[in-house]
């Protein structure tokens, strides 16, 4: 399964693994793929520093990067306008009214709520650039494509490469004239964030448009043998993020009597089939596990969701709730289609493992048929 990136990376493994948990992200790194932790979820910026001092001392050396969420056009946001007085008061009693409808207990008293995600906000992202580049990453990765040309000069000049999501061969044409070093190429299929080209088509044509450019394929990747498909049409690695939702060292939300969080009960029991894309997550369309919290957003009485980042800020504290909870059925949460083979608890290393074994028979089965 070696490429051109894992001499780049001193990887074993072209396995880019996108998660919010650093526990998680540092087995990646030491199970010899590139662990990369998100930093949305940090609105305060010492947090982030405390979390990478963590991953410094338990990658065992091992390399990793951070993922950001950083428009390449500069929002008008802080000073000049208080954002929380920017969203409706209809739109806050729906959500009120929904929780006490799914029956989503409050939070106890002395806990912090999340009064909104400002990761989202551009100068947070700038803050987590900024606090990512004095420590050893190898990687910086924009969830929302190409940050601006300014954060991409001051990431190469601390000599790290810059990633960006694409969702179709045209922005990620630009994400290269921008300056990006890696394409992830993510097709419809994927958790979070996706646009409208399935992973099968978008690959090949991600890979043909940007040339010498490498590219990461993600987007419906749980097993090696859809690592070897993503390899076969032209990519270099694979960017992945769903299958590790599942992962035993996953330590963020509420554990249940089973040893499991609510919403990695949830993920548990779907099936490939019970996952819906919409824009009540963030406020751009993102893939989640279908609840009945989507249910209601769909419902003819809901709200239009209101626009990044408003929306991620008025549902902030009812997604904390939610994870909080014991009712699987009353969740939200980003994962993508390969839901539906995510039936089991298992330990990063043994998750990477199965991607290794998973590929060589892949290959060799192909070997097979060539040879006949």
């Amino acid at each position: 399964m070696r490429t051109a990136l894992c001499d780049r990376f001193g990887i074993d493994y072209p396995i880019f693994v996108f998660t919010p948990s650093e526990k998680v992200a540092a087995a990646v790194s030491r199970a010899g793929g590139l662990g990369v932790l998100g930093c949305v979820r940090f609105n305060d910026a010492a947090d982030l520093d405390a979390v990478l001092d963590w991953m410094d001392a338990n990658t065992d050396g091992r390399p990793y990067g951070v993922d950001v969420v950083m428009p390449a056009k500069i929002p008008t946001e802080g000073s000049a306008v208080d954002i929380d007085k920017l969203i409706p008061a209809g739109h806050r009693d729906f959500v009120a009214k929904t929780l006490a409808d799914l029956g989503v207990p409050p939070l106890p008293a002395d806990e912090d709520r999340n009064d909104g995600v400002l990761g989202w906000l551009h100068s947070v992202a700038r803050s987590h650039v900024e606090v990512a580049l004095r420590h050893p990453i190898k990687l910086i990765a924009n969830a929302l494509g190409s940050p601006p040309i300014d954060v991409i000069e001051q990431v190469h000049a601390a000599g790290v490469p810059v990633a960006a999501l694409a969702g179709s061969a045209k922005h990620a044409l630009a994400h290269v004239r921008n300056g990006v070093d890696i394409i992830v190429a993510q097709g419809h299929e994927a958790g979070g964030h996706t646009g409208e080209i399935g992973s099968m088509v978008l690959w090949p044509e991600i890979v043909d448009a940007v040339g010498d450019t490498p590219v990461l394929a993600a987007g419906g990747i749980g097993t090696g043998r859809q690592v070897a498909a993503g390899l076969a049409l032209g990519a270099q690695g694979v960017w992945m993020g769903s299958a590790f939702l599942t992962a035993a060292e996953y330590d963020l939300g509420v554990r249940t009597a089973a040893g499991t969080t609510v919403v990695q009960e949830a993920m548990l029991a779907a099936t490939s089939a019970d996952t819906v894309r919409r824009r009540i997550y963030t406020g751009k369309p993102a893939r989640l596990l279908k609840s009945r919290w989507t249910d209601a957003w769909d419902a003819d009485n809901a709200p239009e969701p209101l626009p990044m980042p408003l929306q991620n800020i008025l549902v902030s504290e009812a997604h904390q709730r939610m994870s909080e909870g014991t009712d699987p059925t009353a969740v939200a949460m980003p994962v993508g289609q390969i839901v539906g083979r995510m039936n089991e608890i298992r330990p990063v290393a043994e998750i990477m493992a199965e991607l290794v074994a998973g590929f060589e028979q892949a290959t060799r089965r192909l070997d097979d048929i060539r040879d006949r």
